[in-house]
């Protein structure tokens, strides 16, 4: 037989066989591209962030590239990245997928003045969300043409909320990122309590109970560095100084009490800088409360949550049961934001109430009202905060906090919860409340515990988020961003999770891009 005839029939052979086999042999669609080498994606290419993958890309000349997710809510909804930089080889972060659905992604490759030469579509298939995912309504739908992010610190879940699974969800209500640590090998039993928060390099920074340390992770889920925090227990809140160190509330293991220390961790060397221990700088005996969740003695302060004021170099750190304290890097007092009530001599030895912050009403002038100074009642111009939470700086200043209302006026729950900002003269030791969102809401926007405030600076908005509000007989929270100028709600959401511990939904909310610049 003839090389050629002998050569057809093997040909002949593998095509019968190929058409007969049970799996066929399936070759990748051809590009058809002047421009494309390799063109591929891999889908949660960490594991553990099942809304994401990764693009790569090979072209035979310099481009830029940007890609575009279709959304699934007309165009406002559309995800565009353009990725800074040109080249002819990319790895390229996919952000934004939807849950349950073939997403079409467009790979546009761009010329050097932003001109589109060339369109490729991929097409990408997610896997339906895990089962602890939320019911997300939308209440007052954003009239912003612009895509927002809503990244949500989760809690919703049975097994004593752990491990804790943080996502994304856009103005539509759409859930658009979410990582699952349940199968790591570090983070599988997660507890961040606050949560996670955005680092300046983009990525994203949080405290785990579980391994007493701290990490830095990509939108991926990888994690890129940890610090330990050696015999200190994590808990609640961790932030990045401007310097690039961080700030985190720690339980001191050799204490008899808990939750009432802060520690400054060198990002660098990951030693402790600075140590703050509250037991020194304030009156660990003082029990102004009636009534409350933990057992006091053990549990005097509960910080959850800090603050960093570059302006002076002092952290402001919020106790659940005594109060709002500034302090100095030398753990010396510069105020005490709370009622007037049994305040004493710290265990450094100094008398307490000359750091205590006096009220003004509307006039400028002194409230010297005894029962509105020890927070028995409440002035028309001005109310304590209570339990509360999240101090944050305004651009202009002033302290706002999430008021909690727990034990208002030291008679039981409730009946609100408030966002609050205060202007504080240091130097006279005064306070007035200047600004005030959540009282008309009542119940519906209650919050006993958790909860955030934040600053949205695109809108001029404040994000009121109470995230353990008991809405309609069900554990819920709330996502509330309310104009500052007008007070209107310019969007709102609610956040139902399929099952209800201890009545909380999330711990606080941040308006988050879901590509960090």
């Amino acid at each position: 037989m003839k090389s050629s005839n002998l050569l057809l029939l093997i040909c002949f052979a593998l095509i019968m066989y190929a058409c007969s086999s049970e799996d066929p042999i399936v070759a990748d669609p051809p590009i058809d591209s002047e421009l494309i080498e390799e063109l591929g994606f891999t889908l949660n290419p960490s594991g553990y962030a099942p809304l994401t993958a990764v693009i790569n890309l090979e072209t035979n000349s310099s481009v830029q590239v940007e890609i575009e997710i279709t959304g699934k809510n007309g165009a406002s909804s559309n995800l565009t990245k353009r990725f800074i930089g040109t080249g002819t080889e990319f790895e390229l972060d996919v952000l934004g997928l939807y849950p349950d659905h073939l997403n079409t992604v467009l790979v546009r490759l761009l010329g050097p003045s932003g001109t589109n030469l060339e369109t490729q579509t991929l097409e990408i298939q997610t896997g339906p969300l895990i089962a602890d995912m939320p019911q997300i309504t939308i209440d007052t739908p954003s009239n912003s043409t612009n895509l927002e992010f809503n990244f949500v610190n989760y809690f919703g879940f049975v097994e004593n909320f752990r491990p804790q699974r943080p996502f994304i969800f856009d103005q539509y209500g759409e859930i658009r990122w979410y990582l699952n640590f349940s199968i790591h090998p570090q983070l599988s039993n997660l507890f961040y309590d606050n949560g996670m928060t955005r680092l300046k390099n983009g990525n994203l920074l949080f405290g785990d109970a579980s391994t007493r340390r701290l990490y830095e992770i990509d939108m991926l889920g990888r994690v890129e560095q940890s610090w330990s925090l050696q015999n200190y227990d994590f808990h609640h809140h961790v932030i990045e100084k401007p310097d690039g160190n961080f700030l985190v509330t720690v339980t001191d293991t050799s204490f008899s009490t808990v939750e009432d220390v802060i520690v400054e961790v060198d990002r660098q060397t990951g030693q402790f800088i600075t140590i703050w221990d509250l037991n020194e700088s304030l009156d660990n005996t003082r029990r102004a409360w009636p009534t409350d969740l933990a057992n006091l003695e053990f549990d005097w302060f509960h910080a959850n949550s800090i603050e960093y004021s570059s302006n002076d170099e002092q952290i402001i750190v919020s106790g659940r049961t005594q109060g709002i304290v500034k302090l100095n890097s030398t753990n010396e007092v510069s105020y005490i934001l709370a009622p007037h009530k049994d305040w004493g001599t710290s265990g450094s030895g100094q008398d307490l109430t000359q750091f205590l912050l006096t009220p003004l009403d509307a006039d400028d002038s002194e409230i010297t009202d005894a029962d509105v100074l020890l927070g028995n009642t409440n002035h028309p111009d001005f109310e304590w905060s209570w339990y509360q939470h999240s101090p944050i700086l305004l651009p202009n200043g002033n302290l706002m906090v999430f008021d909690n209302g727990d034990n208002r006026n030291y008679s039981n729950f409730g009946p609100y919860s408030r966002a609050v900002e205060y202007e504080i003269d240091e130097v006279n030791k005064t306070i007035k409340q200047v600004w005030t969102y959540g009282k008309d809401r009542g119940q519906e926007a209650y919050a006993r515990i958790v909860s955030k405030v934040s600053y949205v600076a695109d809108n001029n908005s404040i994000l009121f988020t109470p995230g353990s509000s008991a809405d309609q007989g069900s554990a819920a929270g709330k996502v509330i961003e309310v104009d500052y100028n007008t007070k209107t709600v310019r969007f709102e959401a609610t956040i139902r999770p399929p099952n209800n511990v201890f009545n909380i939904s999330f711990h606080n909310v941040l308006r988050m891009d879901l590509y960090p610049n």
